[in-house]
């Protein structure tokens, strides 16, 4: 399985501007710029979208984790927050928190918290990152 996205930037660094479009037409010339990057601009950044293919896989896996444990989520809410910071070796994302509020009727608070921590573990985008990534899950009742 492959998957395309692609982004065409024009400019310089703090003057230009970008767009980044996805093959299945989600994102299509979406704008993305310094300002929206590093400021509080209009657009998407690539931050943004790493967290948003974050807390979507960790959802995905965690789902395929409780129904190995035979649970099945009513909902699971997930947020991945990308901390970026200036580092020696320029800016680098250096943490990714995942909130996360399930209801799963039947789950133990034992089984919801190893099938959140396998998911978080196993999803192949936690495996992509080289990041710390850490994690606050809630069961709800």
């Amino acid at each position: 399985m492959k998957r395309k996205a692609s982004a065409v930037w024009k400019g310089g660094l703090k003057d230009g501007k970008g767009t980044i479009s996805t093959a299945s037409g989600v994102l299509s010339d979406t704008q993305y710029s310094f300002g929206t990057r590093f400021e509080d601009g209009i657009g998407t950044n690539p931050e943004e979208l790493i967290g948003a293919a974050h807390a979507g896989c960790f959802s995905m896996a965690f789902s395929g984790q409780l129904g190995n444990a035979g649970l099945v989520a009513e909902s699971i809410n997930t947020t991945a927050t990308v901390t970026m910071e200036k580092t020696d070796a320029g800016f680098t994302v250096t943490e990714i928190h995942l909130d996360v509020v399930a209801k799963i009727p039947g789950a133990s608070q034992e089984a919801f918290e190893t099938a959140a921590n396998n998911a978080k573990a196993g999803c192949p985008i936690s495996r992509l990152l080289n990041a710390k990534i850490t994690m606050d899950a809630k069961l709800e009742s």
